[in-house]
């Protein structure tokens, strides 16, 4: 079956209100779970993350600069996100996934509510977790952020703000007030915002069996060097102490998702640990650039087949197997590409440079 190419010109999918004080920003596409588009929530979702489907179609039609055009820019924004000077609270009321972690991640604040559901489940269609990942997934507690991007698990909002990744946990019930609240707010600066939403905000009720609750066995299994050692360990404590559907989970994810997808992530995200967002994001793009042009390897164009267009669930990797994923291959994914289309990726220079993100 051959990826239909539909290039309707979409309107309005980002929104903006506000006033002199307070700025909104609404992505507005809901009938695509507010996917990220070369221009841009309602509905659904806040993010799923980009839109795989355009970014393919179009690659397939042109040239595969194209896309990388469009994640230069979502790159770029990002990080004017993660530096820019003035407080900024992204509100997460449903699906945040890939590219929406990259938009939300950064902010200074981050309120989620029971809806909110957070995953990267980007290596089970041949890609890899990016938009910073390796960086506010690294700043995690123990090895947790390895957990949620070599399992393409699924948080609850509970887990979101437990682990992290959210400053704030409200109920749905309370966003819309605190929205309003937030738009006249007389002085929106950090300590006044923090005030404003603490006096909205919960404690966060974490089930027993989240796997945030394992936060012990996730550190013993995901702190091994190798993906294979780290599924040996999961495999090992199932053998000794029982099935926990959370491992299982995870066995299963990493055993049909892309081998090279897993290890490149994880080699990233052992680099993020000790590098600035900006470095992150550089070699997302780098290595998000390879996967584009397929001359490594055409995985992600695989998966994207089985998973979006066919939707026979049955990708063919290659290689297919993680002991056939040598450290050459994968550095081959981390050096700049000889491609005279290929473009660098370059930041603006912002004298007011700093992290924001409170991960």
């Amino acid at each position: 079956m051959a990826p239909t190419l539909n290039f309707h010109r979409e309107q309005n999918q980002v929104l903006f209100t506000g006033n002199s004080c307070a700025k909104v920003v609404i992505l507005n596409r809901p009938e695509k779970l507010n996917s990220l588009s070369h221009e841009m929530g309602n509905g659904k979702a806040f993010c799923a993350g980009g839109d795989v489907v355009s970014v393919i179609t179009s690659s397939l039609a042109g040239h595969w600069t194209y896309p990388a055009s469009f994640y230069k820019k979502q790159l770029t924004l990002d990080h004017l996100i993660a530096t820019y000077k003035k407080p900024t609270v992204s509100l997460i009321n449903g699906i945040v996934m890939g590219g929406g972690a990259g938009l939300s991640m950064p902010t200074t604040f981050r309120v989620v509510t029971e809806k909110a559901v957070f995953a990267m489940p980007e290596a089970s269609i041949g890609y890899f977790p990016d938009v910073g990942a390796s960086y506010f997934l690294s700043r995690l507690p123990g090895f947790f952020g390895e957990y949620l991007g070599l399992s393409g698990a699924r948080l609850n909002g509970a887990e979101i703000a437990a682990c992290g990744l959210a400053t704030h946990f409200l109920p749905s019930t309370k966003l819309k007030s605190l929205e309003n609240a937030l738009q006249v707010l007389s002085s929106p600066n950090v300590s006044t915002i923090s005030a404003l939403i603490k006096t909205f905000a919960e404690k966060p009720n974490v089930k027993e069996d989240s796997p945030f609750r394992r936060l012990e066995v996730i550190n013993k299994c995901f702190s091994k060097e190798t993906v294979e050692e780290i599924i040996e360990s999961l495999e090992e404590h199932e053998l000794q102490n029982g099935a926990e559907k959370w491992i299982t989970n995870a066995l299963s994810y990493m055993r049909s998702s892309c081998p090279t997808s897993l290890k490149i992530f994880l080699k990233s995200i052992k680099r993020g640990r000790v590098e600035k967002i900006d470095q992150c994001l550089y070699r997302d793009y780098i290595i998000a650039c390879h996967f584009l042009r397929g001359t490594i390897g055409n995985d992600f164009y695989e998966g994207s087949r089985a998973k979006l267009f066919d939707k026979d669930n049955k990708p063919k990797w290659e290689p297919s197997k993680l002991e056939l994923v040598d450290e050459e291959m994968v550095n081959e994914y981390f050096r700049n590409i000889n491609d005279e289309e290929w473009e660098y990726l370059r930041f603006p220079d912002r004298s007011n440079y700093q992290i924001v993100c409170k991960l």
